[in-house]
């Protein structure tokens, strides 16, 4: 079915706009003269903000947790709006994407290998088929199995609980003994459907190796199976049991042949789970004493926490350019015209409950979004999704980015009741 078709001509499909990415996308799609069309449920689409809607030139209403029918669906809406490229904005969807593309003989990435980039499992498969350094792990289905995984000591305390395809650190914990793994394993597993789609998710869970030391992640575009890599951003987490990013700076800080080896390894990362033509967001940690980046995991979309608006704003890329561009079979545009500086916070409650106040202060060079509004429910802090609002501060330099952005953060009042 088909909801305000515009006009015939080129243009991209995006499964799924709604969320961080999607509004980066309505950017770029404007920048390049491209049509913007969304591939949703219906009930979905009918909770798009107004900016979304007006952006699109038509949108696709299928089912998209039923692989058949959405294909067939999505085919015949691309064919007749003479859709020229296929994006996916979460990476539950990219396996869908790369069937449509190879479907309908667009650009797109190898069917047959896109599950790794939205299955933990089958992510550190491709991973060690590919020599890629990345953590131990074992698959676990209940807590018993995970006990004894942890008895065998092989790979060591703490150990990272996490569920097989979830994002948003949802259902991610570190634990460090025995007692908190029963826990740890029924957080991860309490995932069965993505909402608010309805997708099955895979329900078992890793136990995997603990890897210390600073992280970043690094996008990589890649176009006709050539790799294009992005600039590295540092990442800030929270420590203890849940590691919610709580910011990002990019440059990364890292001395130019460290970064230079992150890409390197962020790139052979995206073409082991099957990215031929798109972007790759990786994530690595990189232990103390060593210089060996470690692949945490890679996903076949665009960043979210509002990255690309920190990376164009350090560099002058803009990644979805050169990710509708990859779609489009065209060469990307990823060479940085500017050497600027940009880091974002964000605010996170102490506790869950309801959110009675919030305070941002305004400072120049910084500028600051809210997530939730006073008398919104405020969820425990355990993931992303506890986010109050943020922060994001553009300077000449790094320690000047991170530093105003830290400012605020700090002058920042959250009260939730």
């Amino acid at each position: 079915m088909t909801i305000g078709a515009g006009p015939r001509g080129p243009g991209v499909l995006v499964i799924e706009p709604m969320g961080n990415a999607g509004r980066f996308l309505v950017e770029a799609a404007d920048r390049l003269g491209l049509r913007l069309y969304a591939a949703t449920h219906e009930d979905v689409h009918d909770g798009y903000p107004g900016w979304l809607r007006s952006a699109l030139a038509g949108v696709c209403a299928t089912d998209l947790a039923d692989t058949s029918r959405a294909l067939e669906d999505m085919d015949a809406f691309c064919r007749h709006h003479a859709v020229a490229g296929v994006a996916a904005c979460f990476e539950l969807f990219t396996p869908l994407a790369a069937l449509l593309a190879q479907r309908l003989g667009l650009p797109g990435n190898d069917p047959l290998l896109a599950g790794a980039a939205r299955n933990k499992i089958l992510m550190g498969e491709a991973f060690a088929a590919a020599g890629i350094p990345a953590p131990r792990w074992a698959v676990v289905h209940d807590v018993a199995g995970a006990h004894q995984v942890a008895r065998s000591h092989e790979l060591g305390w703490p150990l990272v609980v996490k569920p097989a395809e979830q994002g948003g650190s949802w259902g991610v914990s570190v634990v460090d003994g025995p007692d908190r793994l029963a826990s740890a394993v029924a957080a991860a597993q309490q995932y069965t459907y993505a909402y608010p789609h309805g997708l099955k998710l895979d329900s078992r869970a890793l136990v995997q190796e603990y890897i210390p030391g600073e992280e970043y992640s690094c996008e990589t575009v890649v176009a006709d199976g050539v790799a294009y890599p992005l600039p590295v951003v540092r990442k800030d987490t929270t420590e203890g049991r849940y590691r919610i990013e709580t910011g990002h700076t990019c440059p990364s800080g890292l001395a130019p042949p460290l970064a230079r080896r992150v890409q390197h390894t962020a790139a052979r990362a995206a073409l082991a789970v099957g990215v031929r033509n798109g972007i790759a967001h990786t994530e690595v940690k990189i232990p103390p004493g060593t210089r060996t980046p470690y692949v945490i995991e890679t996903g076949a979309r665009l960043p979210g926490d509002n990255l690309c608006e920190i990376i164009e704003a350090a560099t002058g890329v803009s990644e979805a350019v050169a990710y509708l561009q990859a779609v489009l079979g065209r060469v990307p545009d990823t060479a940085p015209s500017a050497t600027g500086a940009a880091a974002i916070r964000f605010l996170l409650p102490r506790r869950g409950g309801v959110l009675r106040q919030v305070f941002i202060p305004q400072t120049p060079g910084t500028h600051s979004e809210l997530h939730l509004r006073p008398g919104d429910a405020v969820p425990e802090p355990a993931d992303s999704a506890c986010r109050i609002g943020h922060v994001v501060a553009c300077a000449e330099t790094v320690d000047r980015a991170r530093d105003l952005a830290d400012q605020v953060a700090a002058r920042s009042r959250v009260e939730v009741s």
